[in-house]
């Protein structure tokens, strides 16, 4: 088994339960247009790949258009800018795995297809108690993951080989990443997606706690 030395988590549905604060800004965003709304269940599926793509998704099919789907963009951006935190919290086990993370001096990132500027205020308002080493959400100098650009950044800036990475996520565009990239790919399930989800896109292993990621260490 390789020497693992670096954690890169993927934030919402891994280190974080933010599905009620997004699903609940973007039903006032399509309440706001006059669209339906959806439940909880339906925005596990919906969430994953950055908030452009969430938000169009969520639109009528015959109300797709980019014009249409940048308006309601930034009406979501203004929601969930007001409330990313209302009621978003680590998940059980997370402090405890990043306590003993930190004591063993691992390395610790956050890749996220969230917009960076909401990705580093979650990890300023939730993750603070812990030392994160790069912190990275969607911008424009990366493609948005599955492509592993933006994970091989960090590989190279910790200064260390992907062969030596657990990725950790909770989707299959953070399995295909994590693959892509050389890393070993490790599932969530208490994320939004299924195992089979994870197993199907390519995780390497599957655990149910988080705490059980420290048998690979």
């Amino acid at each position: 088994m390789n020497s693992f030395h670096t954690v890169i988590f993927d934030l919402d549905g891994t280190l974080v339960d933010s599905l009620v604060d997004i699903a609940d800004a973007m039903n006032r965003t399509l309440i706001r247009f006059g669209f339906p709304t959806f439940d909880y269940e339906s925005y596990k599926y919906f969430v994953g790949n950055g908030l452009k793509n969430l938000v169009y998704q969520c639109l009528p099919d015959n109300k797709k258009q980019e014009t249409q789907v940048m308006e309601c963009l930034k009406v979501m951006m203004e929601e969930y800018g007001k409330s990313y935190a209302e009621k978003t919290r680590l998940y059980d086990g997370i402090p405890e795995l990043l306590d003993t993370l930190a004591k063993r001096n691992l390395k610790l990132a956050v890749l996220s297809n969230k917009a960076d500027e909401l990705t580093q205020k979650i990890g300023s308002d939730l993750l603070n108690k812990w030392r994160f080493d790069i912190i990275l959400g969607a911008n424009e100098r990366f493609p948005r993951k599955p492509d592993p650009e933006s994970a091989l950044y960090i590989s190279k800036e910790l200064n260390v080989s992907p062969k030596n990475v657990l990725y950790l996520g909770d989707t299959n565009i953070d399995m295909k990443t994590a693959n892509a990239a050389g890393m070993f790919a490790v599932g969530v399930t208490w994320g939004f997606r299924t195992r089979e989800e994870l197993l199907e896109s390519g995780a390497k292993a599957i655990i149910d706690n988080p705490l059980e990621l420290l048998t690979f260490l």
